[in-house]
């Protein structure tokens, strides 16, 4: 009778991994109660402190939808501005040709 492969969320995967490092279970503990292999385990916990750096890299390179988005709205901002720039001066415009024509 084949087994089908159980799929793991990375949520789970995270918190089980947590729960060995913290020392709040051993290893053989987790295996226990989750019915996982200790292979499993052990490549989970290499792969979270391999990526375990990256969580605090600040990274510059952005999405390109998000740099995108920002660049819109910084075009938004601006087009906002001159036109009450314009405003403004379509108001005091009149006045002014008033006085000089007077």
């Amino acid at each position: 009778m084949a087994r089908t492969r159980r799929i793991f969320t990375a949520e789970f995967k995270a918190k089980v991994v947590l729960e060995i490092i913290s020392g709040n279970k051993s290893m053989a503990e987790a295996c226990r109660e989750y019915n996982l292999k200790a292979e499993l385990l052990s490549h989970w916990k290499a792969q979270f402190l391999d990526n375990a750096a990256k969580v605090f890299e600040t990274t510059t390179e952005a999405d390109p939808q998000q740099a995108r988005i920002a660049e819109l709205e910084r075009l938004a901002g601006k087009q906002s501005l001159e036109m009450e720039i314009l405003k403004k001066a379509l108001i005091l415009l009149p006045q002014i040709r008033k006085k000089s024509a007077s």
